[in-house]
């Protein structure tokens, strides 16, 4: 403050700096989009947008793994490869799987006077409920084994009673059907009460209507984007997943909703797409991507990359060889190599191992020469060699439109996003600041050091800083028309470093020396 001098002597007066700090912002949160298990969500907030930092953390919020049928739980799988490959941090929006528009109902089974209802849809997967070891006790039948059975899941629970003042009673044990403590079943009685006895049977299974075609509903996703959502108020992410999605008008809607939150879009491709016409009538990716005539099934834009092909795997209910989407591992090596390396590394390469998988699906399998007409159409190809399964491309999928050539590839495009989120978020304290040179200069310092910092993490391309970026916000960028309208103006440029995808030997013979 200021000081006011009555003797004679030094004093010292603190002045504020005009330099502020820049937080960089985060690189990797994940949101991702999808159907997730319809029963086992605890309040079933479905729509709304939860964070979470595990798999464990996922599992809580949102049940966890299921199967019923043609919606199979690929939110679940995406969101536990994310964090297997290192990811960290994301946001999940559960939508409600549905059957011709109706919400999907729990099978159920009674056995006696005892209904027991799956927590879970079983129509791809039987669950068997058996009744055991009857015994009497202070009236017929009234003791026995309960054993569930689902896939390779199994619960026992032995000596259940239906006395209700017994530390055994079948609510106890198992729980009421509004707070069940059975993973896989609730129970409710028939009538008053569960009755007196047992009825001893030998492996009912739960069975339910079929649920028929219950593929992804393109509104259910499409509202999620909507203004003043619960992901439109989530303050900040950086990349979106929506597992085993292909389909043009849910990426539009995405892709707009990425733009507007400076976000990237990690695309899957059309699970039927082949990497070449052996396997007949599979068709080839590069036909759907880019189609000889009628529209293009991927939209225009910069914020986003689609991968190819699907991936091998294993079903976590069934242990048996399944399919999964490549985003959420892809989204997980995103995160890994921000980390590691950096935004501005591209998240490819053989260091790039995925984890989690045998190898790329028999169809999706690659070679050069395939891979140089996929490269050129924005096509990021995850390829299997003797040392690993990696992500072998960086190209965003505006790759071939000339329009977006700045844009090419993934780590450009993800730098810029993440230079323009961190100065948006950081330079909140200009406003309303008097439009003159002192704010100007702020400004220019404040954002010279951000960037210096990046070049000294070797974030730009150029040996010196000038070479590297520039920062402009002067008399010459905001003038008195700007300043009259409350306007300051600042130009901020860098040189974002390339991916050297082909790294090109050349080999000369040289003439022949005459020995001494």
């Amino acid at each position: 403050m200021p000081v006011t001098p009555t003797y004679p002597g030094i004093y010292i007066e603190e002045l504020p700096s005009s330099a502020r700090t820049i937080t960089a912002a985060p690189t990797s949160i994940t949101v991702f989009v999808g159907y997730t298990h319809p029963f086992k969500t605890p309040t079933r907030n479905f729509n709304t947008a939860v964070r979470v930092f595990t798999f464990s953390d996922y599992e809580r919020e949102f049940g966890g793994h299921y199967s019923s049928g043609e919606v199979d739980s690929n939110v679940a799988l995406a969101v536990e490869e994310f964090f297997a490959n290192g990811g960290s941090s994301a946001y999940v929006v559960g939508l409600q799987p549905k059957s011709a528009g109706v919400a999907l109902t729990p099978p159920s089974a009674t056995i006696g006077n005892i209904t027991f209802s799956a927590r879970e849809p079983t129509d791809r997967l039987s669950m068997l409920v058996t009744i055991d070891n009857v015994k009497t006790t202070t009236s017929p039948n009234d003791t026995a084994d309960i054993t569930i059975t689902y896939g390779t899941v199994v619960e026992t629970f032995r000596g259940v009673t239906l006395i209700t003042t017994d530390a055994n009673f079948i609510e106890k044990r198992l729980g009421p059907a509004s707070a069940p403590l059975s993973s896989l079943v609730s129970i409710s009685p028939v009538g008053a009460g569960y009755g007196a006895a047992f009825t001893a049977a030998n492996k009912t299974a739960l069975t339910a209507p079929p649920i028929g075609s219950s593929t992804f509903n393109a509104a259910d996703y499409v509202n999620v984007f909507d203004a003043d959502s619960s992901l439109d108020k989530v303050a900040i992410f950086n990349l979106m997943v929506l597992p085993g999605v292909a389909d043009n008008g849910i990426w539009s809607a995405a892709l707009a909703f990425c733009e507007r939150k400076r976000a990237f879009l990690i695309m899957d491709p059309p699970v039927q797409a082949a990497a070449d016409t052996s396997s007949p009538p599979l068709p080839p990716i590069e036909t759907l991507v880019r189609p000889t005539s009628g529209p293009t099934l991927v939209p225009p834009s910069a914020n986003g990359a689609l991968y190819f092909p699907y991936l091998q795997g294993r079903d976590p209910i069934t242990n048996t060889p399944i399919e999964v989407a490549p985003s959420g591992f892809v989204a997980g090596i995103y995160a890994r190599t921000d980390l590691n390396r950096g935004v501005w590394k591209a998240p490819a390469g053989l260091e790039t191992t995925l984890l989690n998988t045998t190898g790329v699906v028999p169809r999706g399998r690659m070679t050069d020469m395939k891979q140089g007409v996929l490269n050129p159409i924005g096509v990021n190809c995850l390829r299997t060699f003797p040392t690993g399964s990696v992500v072998f491309g960086a190209r965003t999928i505006v790759t071939d439109n000339p329009a977006y050539q700045q844009w090419r590839y993934v780590p450009v495009r993800r730098m810029a996003l993440f230079i323009e989120q961190t100065l948006y978020n950081s330079l909140g304290w200009a406003i309303f600041e008097p439009n003159d040179e002192p704010l100007w200069t702020a400004l220019r310092t404040t954002i010279e050091n951000f960037m210096l910092s990046l070049f000294r993490q070797g974030a730009f391309q150029g040996n010196t800083p000038s070479q590297a970026f520039l920062v402009k916000c002067d008399a010459s960028t905001t003038t008195q028309t700007d300043i009259d309208n409350g306007i300051a103006n600042i130009i901020v440029g860098f040189r974002p470093l390339k991916p050297a995808e082909f790294v090109i030997v050349k080999i000369a013979q040289l003439a022949g020396q005459v020995q001494a």
